[in-house]
Order: structure tokens, then sequence, then C-alpha cells
């Protein structure tokens, strides 16, 4: 048998026409859509406009708004969290902690907004899910997700009286700040005192950190005094916001005012501007002088330890030069440690005529604040916090306005020059 050899040109041909053909089958293959008409490429544009058209239609017009604004941070603990439809209707918002605790809230009466029942907590990651129909009932859905301010970013003021209280004619309004404003203007701003009396009202910077409020005299017997706190999102310093947002009312009682005499060592009561009561003191030693001025009562208790050490007076051992653990019918005078207080254990004699005491005003008493009869427990009973007690003839100095509520001490003018409203 012959033996045949294929020469490499003869190859490369047969190769060169196997691909040609191969490479018709394949452009073939790649190119036919198996539509013989050759309108393929129209009728495949129509038909996704059709879709799109349909599922357009298919598209609730509900438009939904969340606020916060997804991703926000520092958020009002108040009065930032709401979700509101155009278009549409809400049928159901949930808002949950990042733990899953749910938010209390409501959709309104026309369907067309939802807030939270009450303040959110602060540095507290929610999440808000809301659902909304429209006319046609096709449903649209949003989400969002927001961090409440921090503890750090944040401020509130302590403040005294408590709403709903009865206090006495020299209870100022007094704010405390558990962090220091530097944009006092905006805080204050932020904040309104008045008086149903229609006394003028102003506030008075003690420091960075508190505020008070009064009016140039003694509050008018038997008012009603109403504080706003309108302070949520106030930046009272840079980066750090206010958070209260709340109203607050207290009644002002009768009017009484107390006036201690240190040289006759007698107290005067007065009510309404009529005497009720004259009553004996002890005040403080020539060592230990009792400031003179105006002083409210801003705290008190049927019974109290006081110990000489934490005012300052001390033995060689520093220990207390004093340490009675149960004085009756004590009320506060000042932050430094004056009181107007029952006294057992002194004789019966200083009352009236011997000031001893270490700056207090002491009055007879008996041990156990038990005995309605005693002269403490005269002016405790019928004393209440905001209830003036005026000091006079003392050897020492004027209370200073911002050792306790005392700002009585400042005249009408200074205190005015402490506000920036």
């Amino acid at each position: 048998m012959e033996k045949r050899v294929m020469t490499d040109g003869k190859r490369r041909k047969g190769l060169a026409a196997a691909a040609a053909v191969l490479g018709g089958v394949l452009v073939l293959t790649a190119c036919n859509d198996g539509d013989t008409g050759g309108t393929g490429a129209s009728q495949s544009g129509q038909s996704q406009a059709q879709v799109d058209e349909a599922a357009a239609q298919k598209t609730s017009k509900a438009q939904i708004t969340i606020a916060p604004k997804n991703g926000a941070q520092n958020a009002s603990i108040n009065n930032d969290a709401k979700v509101t439809v155009s278009s549409g209707k809400l049928t159901e918002v949930t808002m949950t902690s990042a733990e899953g605790k749910a938010v209390q809230g409501e959709i309104s009466a026309d369907g067309l907004s939802w807030k939270p029942s009450a303040a959110l907590e602060r540095a507290t990651v929610y999440k808000i899910a809301a659902t909304a129909k429209d006319a046609a009932g096709l449903e649209a859905h949003e989400n969002s997700s927001f961090t409440t301010v921090s503890a750090a970013n944040s401020f509130i003021g302590n403040f005294t009286p408590e709403d709903g209280s009865t206090v006495g004619v020299g209870m100022p309004v007094s704010i405390n700040f558990n962090k220091s404003i530097s944009d006092k203007k905006a805080v204050q701003g932020g904040i309104s005192v008045s008086s149903s009396s229609g006394q003028e009202v102003v506030g008075h910077w003690f420091n960075q950190t508190r505020l008070d409020f009064r009016p140039e005299n003694y509050w008018a017997e038997g008012s009603t005094v109403t504080l706003k706190l309108d302070l949520d999102g106030v930046e009272g310093a840079p980066g750090v916001f206010g958070v209260q947002q709340k109203t607050v009312t207290f009644k002002i009682g009768r009017n009484q005012v107390s006036t201690v005499d240190v040289s006759t060592k007698m107290m005067t009561i007065t009510q309404d501007g009529k005497t009720v009561k004259t009553i004996p003191i002890s005040a403080g030693s020539p060592e230990n002088t009792t400031y003179n001025g105006q002083m409210v009562i801003s705290e008190k208790f049927k019974e109290t330890r006081m110990n000489g050490a934490t005012v300052g007076f001390t033995d060689s051992d520093g220990k207390g030069e004093y340490d009675i653990k149960d004085v009756p019918h004590a009320m506060r005078l000042s932050t430094s440690g004056t009181f107007i207080h029952g006294n057992y254990w002194g004789s019966r004699s200083i009352f009236g005529s011997v000031n001893t005491s270490h700056g207090c005003v002491g009055l007879a008493d008996a041990k156990g604040a038990g005995d309605p009869n005693q002269q403490g427990a005269w002016f405790f009973n019928n004393s209440i916090v905001g209830d003036v007690v005026i000091v006079k003839n003392s050897k020492d100095k004027t209370i200073a306005p911002d050792n306790g509520l005392n700002g009585w001490n400042m005249d009408w003018a200074t205190w005015k020059a402490g506000s920036v409203a």
C-alpha cells in the first residue's frame, strides 16, 4: 500500500478551510435569534417599554418621609422623630431600639403623620419602619435608623421649685446646669418665667452653670408662676445640646417674712404684713457670727445630723467641734451650712439672752422633734420652703447672693445686669 504523506502546506490549507466552515456556523449561531422576519430588535424594545410601563403602574404613589434622616447622629430625644406621608396614608409604623425594645407611637387621625408618644432615651440607636397605601391600595415602604444625642453631647438644667408645689414669696426659680454653658444667650432664650401677678421677671447668671429668675420684689402672694423650658436642640456649648422641653407651674402661698434681730435676740414673724408671733432665739456667738441679709428657706428636715467638720469647725484631732445626730426642725438658709433649727441641748435661759451658736439661729425645742408646743416645732410647722428669714444687726457681713437661694441681697439694677436676654 502506498504510504501518503501530507505536507505542511496542504495541512495548513485544510485547517483553514475547516476553520472557515466552522466560523460560518459559529457566526450563524451567534446572530440568528430565530426571527426570520428581521424585526426582532424592534419588537424587543417595545416589549421592554411595555414591561417598564406596567411596573410603573403597579408602584404606589405614596411618598413616605422619615425624620431624622437615615444615619443621623445627635438627634433630639423630643421632637426629631417623625414620619409623614403625601399622596397616601400611613397604615403601620414601628419604632424600636437597637436592642429590640418597642417605642410606643400613634398615627394621626388623618393618617398623614406619626410620632413617638414620649421622649426617647439618650445615646440610643433607633430604627423606624413605615408602610403607607395610596388611593389605589398600593403599598409603599420606608426604613430609617438614627442615633439620639449622647449624655456627653447634651445638657440638662436641674430646677427648683418642683412642679405643682406651693412655696413662699421669696422662692426664686433656680436652674443649675450639669454642663458649663458658653452660649448663655441661646440658653436663656429657651427659658421663660412669668407670673399671673404681671410682675416683671428677670434672669441672672451667677456663673457658667447657674441661672436664677426673680421679680424686683417678693412674689405676690396667691399668684401662679410658670417656668417654660424649651431647650430641646439648643446648643449651650460647642457640640452640647439641650434636651428638655417642659412646663412647670407652682403657687405662691401666704406672705411670711421672719426677721431675726441678733442684737435683741428675738425673731418676729409676719404674715401678709401682720405680726403673728415673736420667738426668742440664740444666734451666732461673737466668735462665729451669723450672716446678715435676706435668706430663703430651701430645705426642711424634721430631724437631721449636724457635724461641724462638714462646715470647717474642727478640733485639733480633725473631728467636728460638734456632731449632733438628731437636730430637730432644721431649715436650711444657705449652701454653706446656715440653718434655723430647734435646739434641745442648750439651756432654756440662752434663748432671748445669749448668742451661742456656730452661726445658725437656734430656737428652744425638744429632743425627738415630737413636742408641738416647742418654739422650734411651731416655727417649722408654720414655715414652707421659699419663706424669707431676714437677719439683721449681726456683726457679720451680708450673705452672698449665690450662697443658697439668696439673690434678694442683690439690688435690682445689678440683678438685671446679669441677664443676657
